[in-house]
């Protein structure tokens, strides 16, 4: 043991005892909030913020998952007007959350076609501490009425954190699942670098003003024409940060490609990463997915560009890769600082998913928790993971501190907390030592303290040696890592939300390679790991829906992610509203982009990647193995198949019940042919 530690639990002691005396006369006749310059509304109290209904039994307003497909339908097909899906309550129906035998479910009855039910939790322990953490909403968004306007899936608190913006729907994978069904729906949906500017403008008149970032998605946002363009405008119009939600295929194939996206102000890519070695890839259909990765990586990393690796999680499929993912965080501290696990959302290619495979291959957040500890063995499941809305109280901590005249608030989480979770490791870049951050930092007192130093609203000095105090009261330097400092703690916290001013390197529109360097000199990794879960009809929760913090911007406004990619199916109707062709016309003017599938490699220059890989991982030991179709696609094999032999009374084999079947655009020129593609 280090002698400093003995000297920083000295300092513990004195600050805590220093913190409480000064809270106790602190408390009395707090200072009154302040309107920003970002609000047309008074910072709130944390006795201000409201909550949905939380705990169990509760009743919350939910989807019948086929009234919803049929509603759909008649909208697409110009049966029924959009419209309806703001003036009526289409499709919905009243669920129960309830527990049952120690997990929670979610139960509801539609009186046309019957019983749903889904699990919501493994634990009911774990989902009541984190609905216990829960700090409360937002502000209430305003200013936004002609950007919120949907209905029952109208977004109603705060202004997000990341505005999703699809550039294309066109793909240069086939990936089941696919929550967007990506190259299938038989037309092309491509946003011009108008209609991109007119979103992106869009989005930042919204109140309250947060400094959010901006993800580009798809399909595959890098095959779009405008993807570098778009991350130009966004740096140049005051985006935060700009991401980029990406297979890697085309950042793998480029450097130059990647030195481009960096200097025109990429800052993240979120990298579809499925698991360590090419077998946890293998249900992608591409055969070489993992050297791609492991290439993507080297590329952006030397390029400036930061990774963050987000990972489907699907039950019976790849859910032995938790453990493996974070030991590859773990070993490569230079280049991963964050972790996103995606419990698998049943829509897209998987909506219509039999009740079978769904229960088999459901995964939850309290899934991820009790994965992470008893496949790398730290952290404790209702310990160490809170909702990812508890971010909320350092962002309110922040702007207190930032002042009134600030021309942009923090980046808030305020989703449910059934949303998202998180925990962190803090790692030493160069001993590769790691410590769970919970475990040397009282996250729940530390959270409780801060609330009270926002609420008191003293001026950004007094609030500042507050915070200060309130770190170290909460800090235990013996569980830390050996080489682990209070100083460093300190640099921590001030890098993240920026509360003295000092230089750590800019992260804003000219950033440099200086800046860039300067940021990642830090000895200490803060590796965020995060579970976010999407809903599908079969989970679909309202209350949920009206916080949402990842909005998609679109041609029709700013739509909830569930809502969009799920929910009645915004995505689908608004795609087919503004389509640009069908993909038969749009492959006659543009010609066809490549399609990695059906276990095609990627040509890659150079397989080269200096990352470090864990061989037993890499032979993937506990592989899952789940039994009858795994996929969609298998799906649909097995009842052709089923379908000729029973009625028909016709034998196939399987090679013959997997061939492409034809499937009919939704263009209204209906004359124009088809498109031959595998589901």
């Amino acid at each position: 043991m280090r002698p400093i530690k003995h000297a920083e639990r000295g300092l513990t002691l004195i600050a805590g005892g220093l913190f409480n005396a000064i809270q106790s006369v602190n408390k009395y006749k707090p200072n009154p909030s302040f309107t920003p310059k970002w609000s047309d509304k008074p910072l709130l109290k944390s006795w201000q913020k409201s909550k949905p209904t939380l705990g169990w039994p509760r009743t919350t307003d939910s989807l019948c998952p086929n009234c919803v497909i049929e509603a759909r339908e008649e909208i697409i097909s110009g049966k029924k007007d959009v419209a309806v899906l703001i003036n009526e309550k289409v499709g919905e129906i009243k669920a129960q959350i309830i527990e049952r035998d120690g997990e929670i479910w979610m139960i509801k009855d539609c009186p046309v076609h019957g019983h749903f039910e889904d699990m919501m939790a493994i634990d009911s322990k774990f989902l009541n501490h984190i609905e216990a953490m829960f700090p409360g909403r937002d502000i209430d968004a305003h200013n936004d009425e002609k950007l919120h306007n949907h209905g029952s899936s109208t977004v109603k608190y705060g202004r997000g954190a990341v505005l999703t913006v699809d550039l294309t729907n066109r793909c240069n994978m086939m990936c089941d699942p696919c929550f967007m069904d990506a190259n299938q729906v038989g037309f092309v949906h491509e946003l011009s670098m108008d209609e991109i500017k007119e979103i992106l403008d869009n989005a930042i008149t919204i109140k309250p003003r947060r400094q959010m970032s901006v993800q580009f998605s798809g399909g595959e946002p890098s095959i779009s024409p405008h993807f570098i363009e778009a991350i130009k405008y966004s740096r140049k119009v005051g985006y935060n940060s700009v991401q980029a939600a990406t297979n890697g295929i085309e950042f793998a194939k480029s450097k130059e490609f990647c030195r481009e996206a960096a200097e025109a102000g990429l800052r993240y890519v979120y990298l579809q990463f499925d698991g360590i070695g090419n077998d946890a890839n293998s249900h992608r259909q591409v055969g070489n997915l993992f050297d791609v990765k492991m290439r993507a990586i080297n590329n952006l990393h030397e390029a400036g560009v930061e990774i963050v690796l987000v990972t489907t999680l699907v039950n019976g499929i790849n859910n032995d890769q938790v453990g493996s993912i974070i030991r590859f965080a773990l070993d490569n501290p230079k280049k991963i600082a964050f972790l996103s696990f995606q419990p698998v959302s049943f829509t897209g290619r998987d909506e219509e998913i039999t009740e079978q495979r769904r229960l088999q291959q459901r995964y939850t957040l309290s899934h991820l928790a009790h994965d992470v500890k008893n496949q790398v063995g730290i952290t404790e499941p209702t310990r160490d993971w809170f909702p990812l809305s508890l971010m909320g109280a350092f962002a309110d901590f922040a702007d207190l501190v930032h002042g009134p005249q600030a021309e942009w608030g923090q980046v808030s989480c305020g989703c449910h907390p059934n949303c998202g979770v998180g925990t962190a490791v803090m790692i030493d870049k160069e001993l590769k030592e790691m410590r769970p951050v919970p475990e040397f930092l009282n996250i729940p007192g530390l959270v409780k303290d801060m609330q009270k130093i926002t609420d008191a609203a003293r001026g950004k000095w007094m609030s500042n040696v507050m915070m200060g105090l309130t770190l170290l009261k909460h800090y235990n330097p013996y569980k830390s890592p050996s080489q682990f400092t209070l100083y460093e703690l300190f640099k921590k916290f001030d890098k993240s939300f920026g509360l003295t001013g000092k230089d750590y390197g800019k992260v804003s529109g000219d950033r440099s390679k200086d800046d860039i360097e300067k940021r990642r000199s830090d000895r200490w990794n803060f590796l965020f790991i995060a579970g976010m879960w999407f809903q599908d009809l079969f989970n679909y929760d309202f209350r949920r829906t009206e916080m949402c913090i990842i909005p998609y911007g679109t041609q029709e406004g700013e739509i909830s992610f569930c809502a969009y990619n799920t929910g009645i199916g915004w995505r689908n109707i608004i795609e087919n509203m503004h389509q640009n062709a069908t993909v038969a016309k749009w492959y006659q003017e543009h010609g066809r982009h490549e399609i990695f599938a059906g276990g095609k490699n990627v040509e890659l220059s150079d397989k080269n990647h200096g990352m470090i890989l864990n061989e037993i991982d890499l032979m993937r030991p506990n592989k899952p193995q789940m039994e009858g179709p795994k996929t969609a696609h298998e799906e649909a094999v097995m009842m052709r198949k089923l379908y000729q032999e029973m009625v028909l009374n016709k034998q196939l084999n399987t090679k013959e019940a997997d061939k492409p079947v034809q499937i009919k655009g939704l263009s209204r020129k209906k004359e124009e042919p088809a498109e031959a593609v595998l589901v």
